[in-house]
């Protein structure tokens, strides 16, 4: 897992560039010039989203498999099928995202350059695209079981909300760890067919870690907000903002080791232990990033940030060896 540490350069209006992508990027080198504002719209430029989205899916799939003993053709589906959603709904949700903060992004120097508000694509194309990717993600979601067709069409509902959330709570952090970590319900559900405690736990575990991850993402437009009255938890913890995030690594890495310790079957303690190898591996990362946390260093707290990627994906080896003991 490589690319956490890229820092972005430096862009040229005219180029239409995002000012918070990767360096090099496969949009800005390789894509049709004509799909380019749309494919940044989408946040494909910036694939550290889609991750964070997909890993929450990919835990409840192995920890589900884990805990009935099956493992079928159709659940390699499921983890492809996710990872292809994954991308669609992150581009669905940034879409929309990006179309309720047009005029706030204009006001904040990182944002700026995104498509809606640099004038690269109108309000009317942003709907068109939104509706098309959020098609075709549905499309794939009706190759699951209807109970995880219920839950996906539900999960429409904080995705709705998020963009609004700071703009009446102190705490927009919270929405965004319900509509990101829903594919845990979703994938566990997408198995076996009923949504279980384990995946509930997940869940929770997946909100936390949003916390303690989305704080740090926050903390680079703290000033920016400020002015133009956005709130975020950066702005409402402030300096107290590692001891937050302390508790945020704390109650994340504990909830999951809660759903492995119900998940995993009684009478297999090798696979337990392997099991929760995985939280805690995940929480040794959320510690190194506490290390490396400056809340003045931009470049830093992207960085970290964009780590985040290998800090959610740690649990999923750890669940799948435990998976064949």
């Amino acid at each position: 897992m490589t690319g956490t540490n890229q820092t972005p350069e430096p862009r040229g209006e005219s180029s239409g560039q995002v000012a918070d992508a990767y360096r090099g990027n496969w949009v800005d080198r390789l894509a049709p010039a004509a799909t380019r504002p749309y494919l940044r719209l989408a946040r494909a430029d910036r694939p550290i989203g889609t991750w964070l989205l997909l890993l929450p899916c990919w835990w409840g799939l192995v920890l589900a498999m884990l805990s009935d003993g099956r493992a079928g053709w159709h659940d390699l589906w499921i983890f492809a099928g996710c990872a292809i959603g994954a991308f669609l709904m992150r581009g669905a949700g940034c879409t929309w995202n990006d179309i309720t903060d047009r005029h706030i992004d204009g006001s904040v120097a990182r944002t700026a350059s995104r498509p809606i508000p640099s004038g690269q694509v109108s309000v009317r194309g942003a709907l068109v695209w939104l509706a098309a990717q959020a098609l075709v993600a549905f499309g794939i979601l009706l190759t699951f079981n209807i109970a995880a067709i219920a839950l996906g069409v539900l999960s429409l509902l904080p995705v709705a909300i998020y963009p609004f959330a700071k703009r009446f709570t102190w705490w927009p952090q919270v929405f965004l760890g319900l509509a990101f970590n829903w594919g845990a319900l979703l994938a566990w559900t997408a198995h076996s067919g009923r949504l279980e405690v384990p995946a509930v736990l997940l869940y929770l575990a997946g909100i936390a870690w949003t916390l303690f991850y989305d704080t740090i993402y926050a903390h680079q437009d703290a000033e920016d907000d400020a002015l133009i009255g956005v709130k975020s938890t950066a702005r409402l913890f402030g300096e107290n903002s590692p001891r937050w995030l302390r508790w945020f690594l704390v109650a994340s890495v504990s909830i999951m080791a809660v759903a492995v310790i119900l998940a995993v079957p009684s009478g297999r303690p090798l696979a337990l232990l392997v099991a929760l190898c995985g939280p805690w591996a995940m929480g040794w990362h959320m510690q190194w990033q506490m290390r490396q946390l400056r809340l003045d260093d931009t470049a830093r707290l992207l960085m970290l940030f964009r780590s985040n990627r290998d800090a959610g994906f740690l649990p999923v080896p750890f669940f799948a060896v435990a998976l064949l003991l």
